[in-house]
């Protein structure tokens, strides 16, 4: 098997020292890093295929820990509109979509991920309103077979609607309504698991979610709810699965503790003007926190990143889309962070660039129990590595690489990535026929809203 080399570069390694190493080799051969140090430190064996890593900032794959799958052709609905767009979502993937359109959006959404230098993602199987399409396991399967072709790592988060039951579907064929039941979306969670469980191998996981729930939602329904919590909880443990949850605020994560629906298993999502007791209960349990600056939950209310990092619960950052104000771009998402938290504070030094490097990588792999696989440049993990071209202006002198990446690249600047140890892109080109997938994501949009009768959102 050839041994890789990428030579001359700089290196952020994201190891346990944090090291950023100027002029730096690193190697890897099949699927594994096999050496990382400074150019006279590592030896490139004879034969070995070199990437000339000159110009270029090199770290680790990127992870995105929250995001929706569906989205990526909805996102331009309603021009701003943000009650319609919901609404819109909620009708096109429950009764208007087909096998078609789930296969499109996986396909343009795991292209745009792949250019934008993020190497796994945690995707919920629809949402917006805790509508997810899980009537079957069709399209489950099309988004992890998208996921394949396309090389990188997707963790589905497949699950459980809001209550009250039944909820009515429309078949992805389209030639019957579906009435869909609690124990129906459970059982298909647990066929999806089956199917999809070797993120790291194949590049396909799953992970299971259902709705937050809310102290006054709990009091009105509570026998129902702790029931539905155990079955879900049953589930995750048959399975060895993950846990996540979209959109925790106000007492929800001190409530999900005592619903026994929370431990290091388990990464929750947006956790705005959060109690203090659910930021105790985060540390107790374990859990992770991932933190989406750039969504509309973070306008309308504060996640304290900070303080849950300065209190030593784990914090991961989420991209939370697509949608209408927000793409994959976690460059984008790094530098609002930042600004996010210092004008919160008026304090430039609150949180660095290293520390919102951390949250996408090395601290986004901890999240989803991989931290000794993903999320570093070191011997003996997964060769997922980005590259960033630096000879632009934008991210010119070459210095303070940190700060270069943090607060001044983006996506346009990823050159070259590697997933378990295949080169997905050189020099931003791809083996996909990127042409096809992005025709036949105009064509799904255009059919789906035309069936839905939602043309009038095309309206800016």
């Amino acid at each position: 098997m050839t041994v890789h080399a990428i030579t001359n570069t700089t290196a952020i390694t994201m190891d346990s020292d944090r090291r950023v190493i100027e002029n730096a080799t690193i190697l890897f051969e099949k699927d594994r890093i096999t050496a990382v140090g400074l150019a006279d430190e590592v030896a490139v064996p004879a034969g070995a295929e070199r990437i000339e890593g000159a110009d270029m900032i090199t770290l680790p794959g990127l992870i995105d820990s929250h995001a929706h799958a569906g989205h990526g052709l909805t996102r331009n609905l309603g021009g701003g509109d943000g009650d319609a767009w919901f609404q819109a979502c909620e009708d096109i993937y429950t009764r208007g979509s087909t096998p078609e359109f789930w296969q499109a959006e996986a396909r343009l959404s795991g292209l745009e991920r792949l250019k934008a230098g993020i190497t796994t993602c945690t995707m919920l199987l629809g949402g917006g309103a805790d509508h997810y399409r899980t009537d079957t396991t069709e399209a489950g399967d099309l988004h992890c077979a998208a996921t394949r072709e396309i090389g990188i790592r997707t963790m589905l988060a497949v699950g459980l609607n809001r209550r009250p039951f039944p909820k009515a579907y429309r078949s992805l064929d389209l030639s019957r309504d579906v009435t869909l039941t609690f124990e129906d979306q459970l059982a298909v969670c647990g066929q999806l698991a089956e199917a999809h469980g070797d993120l790291l191998g194949e590049g396909t996981g799953i992970c299971l979610i259902m709705p937050v729930y809310s102290p006054d939602e709990v009091a009105q329904n509570s026998d129902e709810i702790r029931q539905m919590c155990r079955a879900a909880m049953d589930m995750r443990e048959k399975h060895g699965l993950l846990f996540t949850q979209d959109g925790h605020r106000e007492g929800s994560i001190a409530l999900a503790e005592e619903l026994g629906i929370l431990g290091p298993w388990a990464y929750l999502s947006h956790s705005v003007d959060l109690t203090l007791e659910d930021m105790a209960a985060a540390k107790r349990s374990g859990a992770s926190i991932v933190h989406n600056p750039s969504a509309i939950m973070s306008v309308l209310g504060r996640c304290p990143a900070p303080e849950l990092r300065d209190m030593g619960v784990n914090v991961a950052l989420g991209s939370d889309a697509a949608a209408p104000d927000r793409g994959y771009d976690m460059f984008r998402h790094m530098a609002q962070c930042l600004h996010y938290h210092r004008r919160h504070f008026r304090d430039p030094e609150v949180m660095m660039p290293l520390d919102v490097l951390e949250m996408c990588t090395i601290h986004a792999a901890k999240a989803i129990g991989l931290e000794d696989d993903l999320g570093s440049l070191e011997p003996g993990k997964k060769a997922d590595i980005v590259m960033l071209d630096r000879r632009k202006p934008h991210l010119y002198p070459p210095m303070m690489p940190l700060t270069t990446v943090a607060q001044f690249a983006n996506a346009a600047d990823v050159d070259t990535v590697i997933v378990n140890g295949d080169i997905r892109m050189r020099h931003r080109k791809t083996d996909l026929d990127e042409d096809a997938i992005l025709d036949a994501a105009a064509r799904e949009l255009q059919e789906a809203v035309a069936r839905c009768s939602l043309t009038h959102l095309w309206a800016e």
